[in-house]
């Protein structure tokens, strides 16, 4: 095996990073994949602790599924500027990763690829990226601000679950679902805009948003889960900015303020 491989050099005539090339190489410190590389395989580096940075060249296309997995003492990687793709899982618990830059290149992320980056503060997501995968972000309790941007369609079941600290969420004006549990357990969110794009919000969507104050609805939502802003504590008022929805599935509003006020447009 490579446990005791610390470092290693990878040679310019490299075309790609073969599927667990490095994985369990657990005292590995660093590594950089030189500009010849196109792509790095499924578990290329995963569960390898002690690698505190990775410089990843210009020609890589795509960085496949748990590839850097479990690499608890990642802090910081460097992305070259023709990545198209990130795989499911590639960056699942590197507790230690505090800052990534996704280059705008990116088209796809993998579902759970940052899931539990605990140390990870912000994040921009790319404008050509369609769908935020189910729990691309869940856990990513020091994440305290996101855009969603106006290319994102859909966003999946637990995509940014328990984001303890997220403040804001500022959610793309093409954006048409909100899938179960979105947001559920960010309980940092004190506000929330839905646009006038979405037509439907999932089950448990905002659930146990516990600081979350108010919520403006847009005009286009037809269907809201159950329980989508249960256990909101703080909620005292809900904006429709049409018609309240045809459908409204069980305790929409349960376990909330009974004070909390509900608002429908005037024109409405």
């Amino acid at each position: 095996g490579c446990e005791s491989l610390s470092s290693v050099i990878i040679g310019n005539s490299v075309t790609s990073i073969a599927e667990k090339a490095f994985m369990n190489c657990s005292e590995l410190k660093s590594v950089t994949i030189p500009d010849s590389v196109t792509s790095i395989g499924n578990n290329a580096f995963q569960y390898c602790y002690e690698l505190k940075s990775a410089a990843i060249g210009s020609s890589v296309t795509s960085i496949g599924d748990y590839s850097f997995a479990n690499c608890s003492g990642l802090t910081s990687v460097n992305i070259g500027k023709s990545i198209n793709s990130i795989g499911r899982f590639a960056f699942n618990k590197c507790t230690s990763l505090i800052d990534f830059t996704i280059p705008d290149s990116i088209t796809f992320i993998g579902n759970s690829a940052f899931e539990n980056c605990r140390s990870l503060t912000s994040v921009t997501i790319p404008d050509k990226v369609a769908s935020i995968e189910k729990k691309t972000f869940s856990y990513c309790i020091s994440l305290e601000s996101v855009t969603i941007p106006d290319g994102v369609t859909i966003i999946e079941i637990d995509a940014f679950s328990r984001c303890e600290s997220l403040t804001s969420a500022g959610i793309g004006s093409s954006v048409t679902s909100i899938g179960n549990g979105a947001f559920s357990n960010c309980k940092s969110l004190t506000s929330v805009t839905i646009p006038d794009s979405v037509t439907s919000i999932g089950d448990r969507a905002f659930s146990s948003c516990s600081n979350l104050t108010s919520v403006t609805i847009g005009d286009s939502v037809t269907s809201i889960g159950e329980q989508a802003f249960s256990r909101c504590g703080s909620l005292t008022s809900v904006t429709f900015e049409g018609n309240a929805p045809e459908t409204l599935g069980k305790g929409v509003f349960s376990r909330t303020r009974r004070d909390a006020k509900v608002y429908v447009a005037a024109n409405a």
